[in-house]
């Protein structure tokens, strides 16, 4: 889906993770609810670069990366030092893939490592954070809280608010979802995603409203330095979720409640 957009390397990545199979995005798809998805992934993904552009912090953490390469084009034109992590399995694979995007690539401004990383392994996470020069940090993560229970999001708080408080920085997570409202259509997801979110029980796990999110994370020691502010209609997929929406899904588009906010916080 993340191949559907002019996000930093997500065609040739979707390319790669495909092969020998050609990767050939049907940009005729009308289908609501696939274009939901993918617009939804582009607003998270830009929605934490926005919160980290006007920060001079150039120690970086990113958890729970999947297979985004935002650390890769963080570093072509930014002196920074951006640490990849996610599980072993994928990390490897990211690698295989990273001396493919490296290829035509001039030298690159700063210094990207890709490292593996459960990132409720106090231990290991603060062994990560020492590969950093003095300083701030900036971590960010996107698609990592909606798979925690309460107790495991709060022992990533503790963790978390632990190394802010000690070195300064931010967190900023685009994870702040609410459960969507069953009786509108539109956000019945039925689409080949759903299974796995069953799976691992997401409904439970995200918040019942954007009152009670900001009163988690101010339990634990945050405040809400800033909140994401997307232009909807800039991103690529806007036109392409337009096009695929029923007359009455567009009658009802401004009627939407919000079930999803990027917050950049800090500790206090």
């Amino acid at each position: 889906m993340k191949g559907y957009t002019r996000l930093p390397f997500a065609s040739q990545v979707a390319a790669l993770a495909i092969r020998p199979e050609r990767f050939d995005p049907d940009f005729q798809n009308k289908d609501f609810m696939f274009w939901t998805r993918v617009f939804h992934f582009e607003v998270r993904y830009k929605s934490i670069d926005a919160l980290l552009q006007d920060l001079s912090i150039k120690n970086i953490l990113e958890l729970s990366s999947g297979f985004s390469f935002r650390g890769l084009d963080k570093i072509i034109n930014h002196d920074v030092h951006f640490i990849d992590t996610d599980l072993s399995a994928i990390i490897e694979e990211k690698k295989e893939m990273l001396n493919e995007l490296l290829t035509g690539i001039p030298k690159p401004k700063g210094k990207l490592e890709l490292l593996p990383l459960n990132a409720l392994d106090e231990k290991a996470f603060i062994s990560v954070v020492d590969r950093f020069a003095p300083g701030p940090v900036a971590i960010i993560n996107e698609g990592l809280l909606l798979y925690l229970n309460e107790e495991e999001k709060r022992k990533l708080c503790r963790i978390i608010h632990s190394i802010l408080k000690e070195r300064g920085g931010y967190w900023i997570t685009a994870d702040i979802y609410l459960k969507p409202p069953a009786n509108i259509p539109a956000f019945k997801m039925t689409d080949d995603l759903q299974p796995l979110l069953d799976q691992h029980k997401v409904n439970e796990n995200i918040f019942e409203s954007m009152e009670v999110a900001a009163a988690f994370f101010e339990s634990e020691g945050f405040m809400i330095d800033q909140e994401a502010e997307p232009v909807y209609s800039q991103l690529d997929s806007y036109n392409y979720l337009i096009a695929s929406a029923s007359p009455e899904i567009l009658k009802g588009m401004g009627k939407f409640p919000k079930i999803h906010a990027t917050w950049r916080l800090k500790a206090v």
